[in-house]
């Protein structure tokens, strides 16, 4: 990847969050087609719009970023009933459900610091 461009590129979160939504797109083109409008779709929103929160946030004050971040992380929140959904319906396995969900607490986690660290600077 080339030098950041932008702030948000350099947050760990924001990395964090991209790779998510990577692994969730590249995990749900495995679902059957009768999916692709119900749980398939929402799970892909829901996790990018953890990394779009975070890049859209940043360009904005710094109490509408932290409102930004709150966001981002009722989206990665939103993510854990879908994992829970998908393994019901067998599209996942119990194990990559676990693996998905450990990332979405560290993000849930980061998020929650980001928001503090930026309070504590106002």
């Amino acid at each position: 990847m080339n030098t950041p461009q932008f702030h948000f590129e350099s947050l760990t979160v924001y990395q964090r969050a991209l790779q998510f939504a990577k692994k969730i797109y590249l995990v749900t083109q495995k679902w059957p087609i009768e999916h692709r409008y119900g749980i398939t779709d929402q799970l892909r929103r829901a996790s990018i719009s953890i990394v779009l929160n975070i890049a859209e946030g940043s360009s904005r004050t710094r109490k509408d970023f932290q409102h930004f971040l709150i966001v981002s992380r009722g989206s990665s929140y939103e993510c854990i009933p879908l994992l829970k959904m998908a393994v019901e319906l067998k599209l996942l396995s119990e194990n990559d459900e676990q693996l998905f969900y450990n990332d979405v607490q560290e993000m849930a986690r980061m998020l929650s610091g980001l928001r503090s660290s930026l309070k504590l600077k106002s």
